[in-house]
Order: C-alpha cells, then sequence, then structure tokens
C-alpha cells in the first residue's frame, strides 16, 4: 500500500470549485479502476509483509478466517472439512508462519513443527480415550487424525519436521497415547514404528505399554467391534515388524537409529503375549472370558494370513523355534515324578484346545524332523515344564504319522545312552515319551505293554548286556513304584524282563515290591483283565466288569480271525486264576442257546476242543443252558443286557461327530479337525469298550462272511454313526471346496476307524454294499466310494481279508474286498455298481489330482475300474464310439453331490476325462475277454438291464473293440461265439495272398496268452506254479474247443514249410506246456491228438501231403520234440485216427516220419516180447523213449530179465567187428576203400545200441522222478528206481559213459534235446536221482572217470542247495509207503549219505580228477562271488606240500594219508554247505 499515491484533493475542491467527501472519491476511484493482475498480486504481496510484520504466531492461528470456517487455527485446520486446494493453502500458510516464528525465536522449524503435531496427536488420543474402545479410535476422531496427518506429510515433504523430537513429544503423553495413532503413524510414514521404539529411553517400560495395548488389541478383534478389520491389521503388521526385526539373521546396522534396542523390545513384547497366555492356560481360564478371548486371538498370528510377506523369509521359522522353546521351559514346576504321576490327564484329547491348536499352527512351519530334533536339545539342555513336553509329544503322534518312526528312534537312542553311562535323565526321558505317545491309541503309537515287552523281554534288550545294565534298569523302575499308575505295574508284573537265572533275586525283588505297592492301592494283578485300558484314567474296573469287556473283545477278535485270541489263550495258561475265576464264568453266563450257532457258541465249542474249558463247567453252563430254554421267563435273567451307561458314551460320541460336521461349513475352523478327531476316537473307544491296547496286532487277517455278515448291537449303532458322520461331512465339505481341497479330515476319520474298529466298519460295508446296495441314496453312495479311496489309501497299513472258511489262506488286500461286495447280476445291481465305481473314480481323480499315479493305483483296485468299464461300455452306447482328442472331457466333484444327480452324465463325462483315459494305459486295469466273460456270465438274463437285440449289440462291439481275451468254459453261447469269431478269421484272407495260401502271421490267441502269462508272478513256489498251470489249462481248454488249424494253420507252403502258428505251438510247448501239462516226458492225450489232426489237415492241402509231414515231424526232432514223445505215448489210440484221416485222402503208406514212430513203438513192443528183439530205428533217443513207455506197463520182474537182451547185442556187435577185424586183415588188405564202408556200418549199429541205453537211463530217470513228484502216478518208485538201476548195470558193464546226462546244457546237442523233453523241475531234481543211486555205482567207476568226482561234487551241492530251498520235499515219500523207500527219500538222510560217500570217494580220486573242482565250486554260493584272492585261500586248506592243479601242483597226491585226504574233503564240504545255508537264507 505505501507504492500507492492517493491524489491530495480531501480538501480540494471540484470542477465547480466545491469540496467532495472521502466516499465520493473512493466511489469515483472505482469507477475509474480497471482489472489488473498484476496489481493484484502485487497488492497481496504486500499484505503478507505487512501481517508478517506486527502480527505474532499465536494470534495469527487464532484470528485469521477464512470462507469455510471462521477462525482457522491448526486445531481448526485439522476440524474442518475443506478442498483440497484450501487445505493446500492452509498448510502452505501455516508453514510459512511456522519458519517466521521458528526464525524470530531461535530454534528449528521441525522441533517447533513436531512440538505443535505432537500436541495436537494428544487432544485427538484424549477424546478418544472418553469412548469404550481404548486402542481404537472412533470414526470422528479417525478424520481429524487423518487431517493432522496429511498436515504431518505436507511438513515431512518440505523437510519442516523433526521425527526424533515428535517421538520424543509422543513419549511426553504415553498414558493417553492409542495404538492406533502409533499404527498409522507407521502405515502413512509419518514416524516408523521401529522408530518410535527406539526413541524410547527405558526399553522395559516401553514393552510393558505394547503388552497392555496388544491385550486390549486382542480382546476387541474377539469381541467382534465394528472396527475389527483395522483391529486385524494392525495386529497383522505389528506381529509382523516384531518377528521380522526380533528374528532377523542379521541387524541392518545401516539405519541412523540404534539397532540393537528394536530386536529386544520385539522379542520381550512377543515373549510378555506367549508368557501371559501361558500362565492363562496353567490358571485354568474360564471360557469366553475376557483372557480366553485375548489369548485365542493371540494364538491366532501363528496362522499364514497373520505373518503375510514375512512367511517367504526365515524369521518366522526362528520365531515359531524360539516360542516352542518358551512353551517348553516356561515356568518348570513339575518334577518328572510328578509326570509320571499326572501324565495320563495329559492326552491329546485332555490338553487344552487352545494349546493344541497353538501346536498345530506351530506344526505347519516346523517339519517332525526338526520338531522331535528341537524337543530333544530342549531337554539334553533346559529345564522342561513337563505338561506341555508330553502334550507336545500327545500332539505330534496325533498330527504326524511318520512321528511314531521318529520318536521310536529318538527313544531308542534314549534307551541306549542311558544303559550305556546309566543316565537317569535319558531313562526317565525314555519312559515318559513312550507311555505318553502310547496313551494316543495303536493308531498313533505302539502299546506300552508292547514297547516294554520288545525292549526288555529278549535277550536282545537294552539290559542285557551286563549285570551293571540290570541293575540299573530295576533300581530306576524300583524308584519308580512309589509315583506309578496300577495299570503299568500290571505290566511290569505280567511281562517282566528277561533276566538270567543268576540274578534272577533282583527281578524276584521288584515284582514282590510292585505287588506290595498294588496291594496298597487295593488292586489285585490276579483280576486284572485281558484287555486293559492303560489310558484311563480312571479307578480299576471291578473284575467281574472288566472279565464281560474281556468277554466281548475276545468274542469279536474270534469271529474276524476265526481263532481263539492269543491274548485268551496266554491267559489261561500263564494266568490261570483270572480266567478260571473271572473270564469262563463271565463267558459262561447261562441264556437261551440261538438255533443257528453264533460268534459266542462258536467261541465256547473252540475252548472246548482245545481243552480250555473244565469239563465239569461246561457241564454245568449246558445244564444252565437247558433250564434257560425250559424257563423262558427265567431266562430272561441270564441274557446279560446291554448297560444303561453305555448309552451316554454313544450320546457323547454322537455329539462329537456333530462338532466335526460343523466345522466342515466352517475355514476358519480348519486346524480344529485333527483335534476334533482325537476326540472322536476317545469317544469311540469309550462307546465299545476298547482302549489303545486293542491292537490290530493279533488280527493279521480278517474273517469276513459276504453272505452272512453279523454285528453284535453295540457295534452295529456305533459304526451307523460313524459311516452316516463321514457321508454328511463328505457332503458338507463338498458344498464349500472340492475334494481337492477339503483338507485331511478324511484321512484322519478313516485312521480313526481303522484303529479301532475296522473288523467292524467292513462288516457293516458288506450288508450296506453287497445286500443293500440299490436302496442306498446318492449321499449314502458317495460317502461310501469315498471312503473305500481312502480305505485303499492306507492298503500297506491294513490287514487282509478272507471272504469266507472256503479260502481261509488266500487273503484279499482291502481295496479288492470292493470287487467281491459289489455284483452285477440284476438290473438293480447294475445301476449301484456303476454309480459307486463312478463315484470312486471321480473323487480319486478329484482328491489326487495333483499327485503321482501311484496314488491313484494304491487307492483304486483294478478290479473296480475294470467293472466301470464294463459297465459303460455295456449300458451306453455313446462309450463304443471312437474318442477323439476334442471329446476329453472335464472332470467336476461337483454335480454328484447333489440331490439331482446324472448318473449316466457323470459316468460318461469320466470315461471321456483326460486323466481317466491316461490310467486305462495301465496294463493291469486294461479290461481283457476273460474279464468281460466273468462280468458277463455273472448277469442273470432274466433280470438284465438290456433286451437280446441289445445285449447281442453290445457283443458285437465287444468283439471289434481292442480288448484282449482270456477264455472261461461254462456258458456255450460264448463259447459259440468265440468259434464263430475263429472261423471268420480262417475265412477272411488278405487279398493280396495268394488262393491256397496261409498268411505269414501266427494267431492273435497265442499271443495273448503269451502277454497274459509274461504278467503273472514267475518262480518256484506253490502259489506261482499253481497260478500259472491253472491258466495254461484254461488255454488248453479254449484251443481243445477250436479247430485244429489254430495249432498248425490251414495250410503249408513250400516257401514257408513250418508256418508261423506251428512256431507259436511250439514255443508255448518248450516254454509253458513241458512243465506244467506233461508229465513223464509227455503231454496229454487230448492236446497231442488235437495237434496231429490239424498237422494232417494242413499237410493234405499241400502239393506233396506226405513229404510236407515228413519235413515238419523232422524238424519236430530239433524243435518240439516232446510232440513226438508225446506221440509215441498215446500212440495205440492215436495211430486209428491217423491211418483213418489220412486213407481218406490218400492211398499211399503213411509218411516215413510217422512211420518211424510206428517202428519205435513196434520195437519197444518186441524188446519187451519173449521173443527176439528187432534192431532199434533211427533216432535212437525216440526208440529209448519208445522202450520207457513200454517198460512202465510191464511187471517188475520182467524188467532186468528184458535188459539183458542189450547185453547179447553188445557180444553180437564185438563178434562182427571181431570177425571183420581178422578177415580183413588175411583177405582185404588191398581193398581199403571196401574196408572203411564196412567198418562205418558197424560202428554206426553199436554207437546207436550204444546212445539207446544213454537215452534209456536219462527217460528211467525221469520216470523217478514222476513217480515222486506225481501222487497219483502210475509207476510206483521202487519199481522206478529199479528199472534206474538196471539200466545203470547194463551202462556200467559196457563202460559206457553216462555222466553227461547229469551236466546238460542248452549249448550241447545232447542238452539241447533232452532239456525239451523234460520239465524244469525234473532237471533240477537230477542231483536227487544221482544220489538215490548210490548203491548201484561201482567202485572202481569213481577212479576210472576222471569226471566223476567232478559230476559227484556238483551234485552234492545242487542238492543241498536244493534241500535249503525246500525244493527236496516234493520226492519226500508220502506216509504209508515201506521203511525202506523212506528211508531212500527221506533228504536229510539222503545228503548224508551223500556226504560220506564223497569223503570216502576224494581220496581213492586220481590228482587229474581235481582238476575242475575249482570250476564247481566257483559256479555255486559262496564261491560264486569270490575273486582269484578268495579262490586261493580256499584251496590253501589243502594239506601241506600240495595244490590242486588250477595253481601249482608241487607233489603228487598219493604222498597223501587217507586221514589228510578226509579231513581236508570234511572241511570243504561242511564251511561250503554252512555257507551255502546261510547264503541262501540271506537271498530268501
Amino acid at each position: 500500500m505505501a507504492g500507492l499515491q492517493v491524489p491530495n484533493s480531501a480538501s480540494g475542491q471540484g470542477p465547480g470549485g466545491r469540496r467532495r467527501s472521502w466516499a465520493e472519491l473512493l466511489a469515483g476511484r472505482l469507477k475509474r479502476q480497471k482489472c489488473n493482475p498484476e496489481r493484484a498480486q502485487k497488492l497481496k504481496d504486500s499484505a503478507v509483509r505487512l501481517l508478517r510484520s506486527h502480527q505474532d504466531l499465536t494470534a495469527l492461528l487464532l484470528e485469521v478466517e477464512g470462507p469455510p470456517c471462521k477462525k482457522l487455527s491448526l486445531s481448526k485446520l485439522i476440524d474442518c472439512d475443506s478442498s483440497e486446494i484450501y487445505a493446500n493453502h492452509s498448510s502452505s500458510f501455516i508453514g510459512s508462519t511456522l519458519q517466521d516464528q521458528a526464525s524470530r525465536l531461535g530454534v528449528p522449524v521441525g522441533v517447533l513443527s513436531a512440538g505443535m503435531v505432537a500436541s495436537s496427536v494428544g487432544q485427538v488420543c484424549t477424546a478418544a480415550a472418553e469412548t469404550s474402545h481404548p486402542v481404537l479410535l472412533t470414526v470422528e476422531q479417525r478424520k481429524k487424525l487423518s487431517s493432522l496427518l496429511e498436515f504431518a506429510q505436507y511438513l515431512l515433504a518440505h523437510s519442516m519436521f523433526s521425527r526424533l523430537s515428535f517421538c520424543q513429544e509422543l513419549w511426553k503423553i504415553q498414558n493417553s497415547l492409542l495404538l492406533e495413532v502409533v499404527w498409522h503413524l507407521h502405515v502413512q510414514g509419518i514416524v516408523s514404528l521401529e522408530e518410535l521404539l527406539e526413541s524410547h529411553p527405558d526399553m522395559h517400560a516401553v514393552g510393558a505399554w505394547l503388552f497392555r495395548n496388544l491385550c486390549c488389541l486382542c480382546e476387541q478383534i474377539e469381541a467382534s467391534c465394528q472396527h475389527a478389520d483395522v483391529a486385524r491389521a494392525m495386529l497383522s503388521d505389528f506381529v509382523q515388524m516384531f518377528v521380522l526385526r526380533g528374528f532377523q539373521k542379521n541387524s541392518d546396522l545401516r539405519r541412523t537409529v540404534e539397532p540393537e534396542k528394536m530386536p529386544q523390545v520385539a522379542v520381550d513384547v512377543l515373549q510378555r503375549m506367549l508368557i501371559f497366555a501361558l500362565d492363562a492356560l496353567a490358571a485354568g481360564v474360564q471360557e469366553e472370558s475376557s483372557t480366553h478371548k485375548t489369548v485365542r486371538c493371540w494364538f491366532g498370528v501363528f496362522s499364514g494370513h497373520m505373518l503375510g510377506s514375512v512367511i517367504s523369509t526365515d524369521s518366522p521359522k526362528r520365531f515359531f523355534s524360539h516360542t516352542l522353546t518358551q512353551i517348553l521351559t516356561h515356568s518348570p514346576l513339575l518334577k518328572a515324578s510328578d509326570a509320571v504321576q499326572m501324565q495320563r490327564e495329559w492326552s491329546f484329547a485332555r490338553t487344552h484346545p487352545l494349546l493344541t491348536a497353538l501346536y498345530r499352527r506351530l506344526f505347519v512351519m516346523l517339519s517332525p524332523e526338526e520338531l522331535v530334533g528341537h524337543l530333544q536339545e530342549v531337554l539334553e539342555t533346559q529345564e522342561v515344564h513337563w505338561q506341555r513336553v508330553l502334550s507336545l509329544v500327545s500332539a505330534l503322534v496325533v498330527c504326524f504319522p511318520e512321528a511314531q518312526q521318529l520318536l521310536g528312534d529318538w527313544v531308542a537312542r534314549l534307551m541306549a545312552q542311558a544303559f550305556e553311562s546309566c543316565q537317569l535323565d535319558s531313562m526317565v526321558t525314555a519312559f515318559l515319551v513312550v507311555r505318553q505317545a502310547a496313551l494316543e491309541g495303536p493308531s498313533a503309537f505302539q502299546s506300552y505293554a508292547d514297547w516294554f515287552k520288545a525292549s526288555f523281554g529278549s535277550t536282545r534288550g537294552y539290559h542285557g548286556c551286563s549285570k551293571k545294565a540290570l541293575v540299573f534298569l530295576f533300581t530306576f523302575l524300583s524308584d519308580l513304584v512309589p509315583f506309578e499308575s496300577p495299570r503299568y505295574l500290571q505290566v511290569h508284573i505280567l511281562h517282566p524282563p528277561l533276566v538270567p537265572s543268576k540274578y534272577r533275586s533282583l527281578l524276584t525283588d521288584y515284582i514282590s515290591l510292585a505287588k506290595t505297592r498294588l496291594a496298597d492301592l487295593k488292586v489285585s494283578i490276579e483280576s486284572m483283565g485281558l484287555y486293559e485300558d492303560l489310558s484311563s484314567a480312571g479307578d480299576i474296573t471291578e473284575p467281574h466288569s472288566q472279565a464281560l469287556q474281556d468277554v466281548e473283545k475276545a468274542i469279536m477278535v474270534f469271529e474276524h480271525t476265526g481263532k481263539i485270541p492269543v491274548t485268551v489263550m496266554e491267559a489261561s495258561i500263564f494266568r490261570r486264576p483270572y480266567y478260571v475265576s473271572h473270564f469262563l464264568p463271565a463267558l459262561l453266563t447261562p441264556r437261551v442257546l440261538p438255533k443257528v450257532p453264533d460268534s459266542r457258541v462258536a467261541f465256547i465249542e473252540s475252548l472246548k476242543r482245545a481243552d480250555k474249558i473244565p469239563p465239569s463247567l461246561y457241564s454245568t453252563y449246558c445244564q444252565a443252558c437247558s433250564a434257560a430254554e425250559e424257563k423262558p421267563g427265567d431266562a430272561a435273567l441270564g441274557v446279560r443286557a446291554e448297560p444303561s451307561s453305555a448309552e451316554e458314551p454313544l450320546e457323547q460320541l454322537t455329539a462329537a461327530l456333530v462338532e466335526l460336521r460343523s466345522s466342515m461349513t466352517d475355514p476358519s475352523q480348519s486346524d480344529v479337525i485333527s483335534a476334533q478327531v482325537a476326540v472322536i476316537s476317545e469317544r469311540l473307544r469309550a462307546a465299545l469298550g476298547h482302549n489303545e491296547d486293542d491292537s490290530s496286532a493279533e488280527i493279521s487277517k480278517i474273517q469276513l462272511s459276504i453272505n452272512a455278515p453279523r454285528l453284535e448291537p453295540r457295534e452295529y449303532t456305533a459304526v451307523d454313526l460313524l459311516l452316516t458322520s463321514f457321508c454328511q461331512n463328505l457332503m458338507a465339505a463338498s458344498s464349500v471346496a472340492p475334494p481337492e481341497r477339503q483338507g485331511p479330515w478324511a484321512t484322519l476319520f478313516m485312521r480313526t476307524m481303522c484303529g479301532c474298529v475296522l473288523p467292524a466298519v467292513l462288516t457293516r460295508l458288506c450288508q450296506l454294499l453287497h445286500h443293500q446296495g440299490p436302496s442306498l441314496s446318492a449321499p449314502h453312495v458317495l460317502g461310501l466310494a469315498a471312503l473305500a479311496v481312502h480305505l485303499g489309501e492306507s492298503r500297506s497299513a491294513l490287514p487282509e481279508v478272507d471272504v469266507g472258511p472256503s479260502a481261509p489262506d488266500a487273503g484279499l488286500p482291502v481295496p479288492a474286498l470292493f470287487d467281491s461286495l459289489l455284483t452285477c447280476r440284476t438290473r438293480d445291481s447294475l445301476l449301484f455298481c456303476l454309480k459307486f465305481c463312478t463315484a470312486a473314480i471321480s473323487y480319486s481323480l478329484c482328491k489326487f489330482s495333483s499327485q503321482s499315479r501311484d496314488i491313484l493305483h494304491s487307492c483304486l483296485s483294478p478290479g473296480l475300474i475294470k467293472k466301470f468299464q464294463f459297465l459303460v461300455f455295456r449300458l451306453f452306447s455313446e462309450a463304443r464310439q471312437p474318442l477323439s482328442q476334442e471329446d476329453a472331457a472335464s472332470l467336476s466333484w461337483r454335480p454328484l453331490y447333489l440331490p439331482s444327480a446324472d448318473w449316466q452324465r457323470a459316468a460318461l463325462s469320466l470315461w471321456t476325462h483326460r486323466t481317466f483315459r491316461e490310467l486305462l494305459k495301465e496294463e493291469d486295469v486294461h479290461l481283457t475277454y476273460q474279464d468281460w466273460l466273468h462280468l458277463e456270465l455273472e448277469i442273470q438274463p432274466e433280470a438284465d438291464a438290456l433286451s437280446d437285440t441289445e445285449r447281442s449289440r453290445s457283443y458285437d462291439h465287444s468283439e471289434n473293440s481292442n480288448l484282449v481275451f482270456g477264455g472261461r468254459t461254462g456258458n456255450e453261447d460264448i463259447i459259440s461265439r468265440l468259434q464263430e469269431m475263429v472261423a471268420d478269421l480262417e475265412l477272411q484272407q488278405d487279398p493280396s495272398v495268394p488262393l491256397g495260401h496261409t498268411p505269414s502271421q501266427g494267431h492273435f490267441l497265442f499271443g495273448i496268452f503269451c502277454r497274459r502269462l509274461q504278467a503273472l508272478t514267475s518262480g518256484w513256489n506253490v502259489a506261482a506254479r499253481l497260478q500259472r498251470q491253472r491258466e495254461l489249462l484254461m488255454y488248453k481248454r479254449i484251443l481243445l474247443r477250436l479247430p485244429s488249424s489254430v495249432l498248425c494253420g490251414s495250410s503249408f507252403q513250400a516257401e514257408q514249410p513250418i508256418t508261423a502258428r506251428c512256431e507259436q505251438f511250439f514255443h508255448l510247448v518248450n516254454s509253458e506246456m513241458r512243465n506244467f501239462c506233461s508229465h513223464g516226458g509227455a503231454l496229454t492225450q487230448d492236446i497231442t491228438a488235437h495237434f496231429f489232426r490239424g498237422l494232417l489237415n494242413a499237410c493234405l492241402r499241400s502239393r506233396d501231403p506226405s513229404l510236407t509231414v515228413d519235413f515238419i515231424l523232422a524238424k519236430c526232432q530239433t524243435k518240439c520234440p516232446l510232440i513226438l514223445t508225446s506221440a509215441l505215448l498215446w500212440w495205440p489210440s492215436l495211430e486209428p485216427v491217423l491211418l483213418c484221416q489220412w486213407r481218406r485222402h490218400c492211398q499211399s503208406p503213411l509218411p516215413r516220419e510217422l512211420q518211424k514212430l510206428q517202428g519205435g513203438r513196434q520195437f519197444a513192443s518186441d524188446f519187451l516180447s519173449p521173443d527176439a528183439a528187432s534192431p532199434a530205428p533211427n533216432p535212437a533217443w525216440l526208440s529209448a523213449a519208445a522202450l520207457h513207455f513200454a517198460i512202465q506197463q510191464v511187471r517188475e520182474e520182467n524188467i532186468r530179465k528184458q535188459l539183458t537182451k542189450l547185453d547179447c547185442e553188445r557180444e553180437e556187435a564185438r563178434e562182427e567187428i571181431l570177425l571183420l577185424t581178422l578177415f580183413s586183415q588175411a583177405w582185404f588188405q588191398s581193398m581199403q576203400l571196401l574196408w572203411a564202408c564196412l567198418m562205418s556200418c558197424v560202428f554206426l549199429k553199436t554207437n546207436m545200441r550204444l546212445g539207446l541205453l544213454v537215452f534209456l537211463f536219462f527217460f528211467s530217470l525221469m520216470g523217478l522222478l514222476s513217480s515222486h513228484l506225481t501222487s497219483n502216478s502210475a509207476t510206483d518208485p521202487s519199481k522206478a528206481l529199479d528199472v534206474c538201476a538196471a539200466v545203470l548195470e547194463c551202462l556200467e558193464k559196457r563202460k559206457i559213459s553216462w555222466l553227461a546226462l547229469f551236466q546238460l546244457t542248452e549249448s550241447d546237442r545232447l542238452g539241447r534235446l533232452l532239456l525239451r523233453v523234460a520239465p524244469d523241475q525234473h532237471t533240477r531234481l537230477l542231483p536227487f536221482t544221482f544220489y538215490s543211486l548210490l548203491s548201484c555205482f561201482h567202485d572202481d567207476a569213481a577212479i576210472r572217470e576222471e569226471a566223476f568226482l567232478h559230476v559227484a561234487v556238483d551234485m552234492y551241492l545242487r542238492l543241498v542247495q536244493l534241500f535249503v530251498a525246500g525244493d527236496t520235499s516234493t520226492v519226500s515219500p508220502p506216509a504209508g509207503r515201506s521203511l525202506e523207500l523212506q528211508g531212500q527219500g527221506n533228504p536229510v538222510e539222503l545228503i548224508t549219505k551223500a556226504r560220506l560217500f564223497l569223503l570216502q570217494l576224494i581220496p581213492r580220486c586220481p590228482k587229474k580228477s581235481f582238476s575242475h573242482i575249482a570250476e564247481v565250486t566257483s559256479r555255486h554260493p559262496p564261491w560264486a562271488t569270490w575273486g582269484t584272492r578268495e579262490i586261493t585261500a580256499a584251496w590253501a586248506t589243502c594239506p601241506p606240500g600240495w595244490q590242486c592243479e588250477a595253481t601249482v601242483s608241487a607233489r603228487a597226491p598219493s604222498l597223501w594219508s587217507e586221514a589228510q585226504w578226509t579231513a581236508w574233503a570234511e572241511d570243504l564240504l561242511l564251511s561250503h554247505s554252512c555257507w551255502l545255508i546261510v547264503g541262501t537264507a540271506t537271498q530268501r
């Protein structure tokens, strides 16, 4: 304004000389004044300078006016709802004023502004404190704080705000400062929580302030206040900050504040909160009290959503470990003796739910290995609170299945340390941990009785190392006696440690002390029940009541196993007083006996047969039952009714199941499900009278009667409750989430049933699925199908199931049981089976979609998948159409649980699902033709869901599909259909193949046979052999019902004389039928005749039938000689058929090869006749086979007499050779060519005769084995042995070597021939025949034959190996035969004779006989794995001065004495036999 010059006209006059007023002057000025922006800005600047010069700050803030507010101060600024532009102008104006005032006062503007803002914050907090929310702001005050914080941000942005001064000013108003204000300051970046806490001078005071505010905050959250979302965000941010700063690995030293205070404050606050919660739980906090709400809210911070982004760092894991340490070590008031007395009250179900919830949240971050390791470390280094330690052990075994093994290993280490150095602490820890884990039942950990028996009940126990260990054990047990529960004392007395007799006094002293303690407690050891409940916290049950529970449990075990329980058998011997005085009277309660004997009657009869019931007591029982029948009114007095107290446990079980179902639909309750399942398990045991000692150890197999399943009333009610609850829970959970996101509740629920009532559950499932299946509703079908999947998930931990007394040894895994329960007989059962299979497969694919396919294989049995394929393919024509890539459908579980579920659409959706189609590529789930036939034969035609036309159409599609065939007889329609298929295939020919020719490929049936046989288990055990034999017999029946062209083809051609079908049949005979469908070196008559009929049919269509037959049969000599030996055996019945068939088409004689068979049979007949024998035709092995079959049909006394003809033939051969030799020397010296021809003919005849004896000896050996292996063999073993001896005698007389028969291999021509005639089992048992003929060996044979020792040692080693493997039992003589034969066939005696024979033989053998011994021994364990060094060391056991020829021969063995030879040989054989037995046992 100073720049404005006003004219001095106030006293001046106007134009007329008149003086104008001031108003007129101004009015005229206004009229003349024009709008000028520059002048306006200058005017504004002048006004600001004027105000700065003449106004003070306080007056300014109180007097400045503006359009929205009458007066504008800082408090008014944060109150008014001005626009953003006006707020910015006000902030800038106040900022400039603050700068001027600070300049005039000589203080930093930041300090001045910090004090002003802190004072305003105090005003906001004071106003908020008047409300009912001590830590939260109201909506009005939150708006005021927001405006104030915007002004503070402006000051920060213009460097006009001091954070440190602000923090100091805030702590001056600490009593009124609210936690939400601190949080807003931190979130909006005014001052961080870390800076605020670091600025406080007293860390203890700030920790206490934060603790109080966090407690109030937790209480506000649980009270569901209006601002609960803000409170949760506050709590989450505070916890994240405390965890991140308090448990970071390395502090950040680059911060401007001191780095060491914040971690201490954070840890102090977190520890205060945890201690407050633990103390509240220890004091018995009342539910829904303010303290209870605070603790519940604080324990919720250990969940993942509260930790937020810091969960990806290492800090949460360190925080959880620190928390676990604090839990275990806080306030260690209880001693170990207190824990021994009170630990029964600390099981998982009895622990406070808030503490178990905290444990489960800690388990999410820490693995079971880390938890057990941390627990071990804390126990070794610190004093602990035993209640929380043992409750943690219970939580571990309940929540982690793998914790059982981890705890078991840890306890084993503790026990080893305890006994190694007599560490009492390790001993106490081990016992407490084992007892605590055992409280959770057998599904979580083995019972204490089982552990105690396993640890101290054998010589391998921890206490068996020394007397010091024994003294330590009994001292420890004696010290426990004053604190022990009667249950544990009873276990120690009934299952005492195994003690050597010289230290027996230690045990007797302890037992006396324990019995004295039991007497003081008024508990009798004799009255202890068979199935005591060690987890029971109540008083000891009265003997009579306990006996009633024992009887029920014993009957249940007997019902499901068919055997007297082991516990009852032991009690009848070792606990006779209780057994006779309490158990038997409870069992033999008089009653009206049912018309159909029930389980109790069967159990009583089994005990009576085992002499476990005194006759007088049983007689009294029978008389009382008879009297009860005569007096029905009084009979009711003898029938024990269910106690009324049983209703209360069932009601508690029902309440627990309802509580679990309510948690299914609440995602926030997912962490409490495992605790609720544990409660259900405990209440289920109480309802049924079971306990954790009622483990399934006795039930290795569950006996289940499918046709008549029965349950006791109590079991029936309890199991129905469980199954109904499972189905309802599945429906509730499915309404919220798909199966893959439903958590582990189903698995936990299933384990509860498996651990308590698995036999009863399977029995009830049998009733529902097998007998009531079509009447079940959709929710029941879905629930039971899901339960079947989870049972399959745990198949390895479940016992097998016997589905009837007809096959007591053939157990089924639980998943395969459902194949037997689901039938496909009628329309209703077909549809129910389809629903169940659809639900089970769909649930498994959804539940385990992210896991490997092996999980699906374990959850679902192949039979279930095959039945689904059969039903869909049969019932729905859409499934028979080829699928394209676009047809792959997505699988949804949601439509299935809806009431109006469309099962056809669900089944077709599953059929086209991509994962299911990939699953069908697995070989074990292929629906084969055999499976199709079995399922089709099961359907009752009159109750079928398909009409005749629809069924025929489904057959047509089945034949044209890519299914595999494996036949079954019994239905003529299906067999006829199969024959039509084969005929159609025979008539169908490739146009490219000339007429009359057969395609080169083989028959499809042989390929199917081969694939099915490859899938079977191989081996020499009885089960594998019977399964393979049954399969081959089925193949043979199929082949016999089909045209013979299947075996040989329809015709032969010159380019391919042996068809592919012949090759396939030869391969089947050589590889399979030779071992399982042949007897004594020949196939059965039916398949032999079938082949030859097919052979002649095919050959008669060729250009030269006779030549083709000769060619094929000549090839049989090398490719399949068993065909020819079979023809020789059945020639009397086969010859007329072949002659008739041949002469219908040809007038020529039989082909030459058939005539050889005819001649061989004629030679055998002539040989055994009194007349002179005709010469044997070629080949020699064929004549020997014919002679062997003929010998089996003559009387025993004629055999040796007829075999002398072979000796006569030998003399004739010698005379011919001698005559020709003399004749040649005298007259034919110049005719060398003729001489060579004559000599070759003579030697050919002689060699043929010599080979005949060798082959005959081989077939005789096979006959000897067959007489032992076949119970209904026509040949007696003694006769077979005499035949072998007679042939061997002829060989010895002629000095013909026969040892090669015992060293047959595929590499030599003789082995290739004979090994294809004899079954593999016979050739494996050749050592038995070798040493069965010991008495027939000539003394000089061993010395004469260089290879004899080699063969004898090899046969002995193989005989020992057969004995160890159990194979010689198959040749043991049956009962009732002569003593001489029994002595001959006893494997033990035979091995003894063989050993003595070798011990006597070795000293007499020349040195050259030992040249190949090293080769023999190296082929047998243990020398099979030895190297040169080991073999050299072994041969060093020879007498001094001699080594075998494999190394260096220093002196002749003739220098040895017989004693040296015998000692060395005995050591060699004994050591090798022992090593062989040990090695074979290890391999098995």
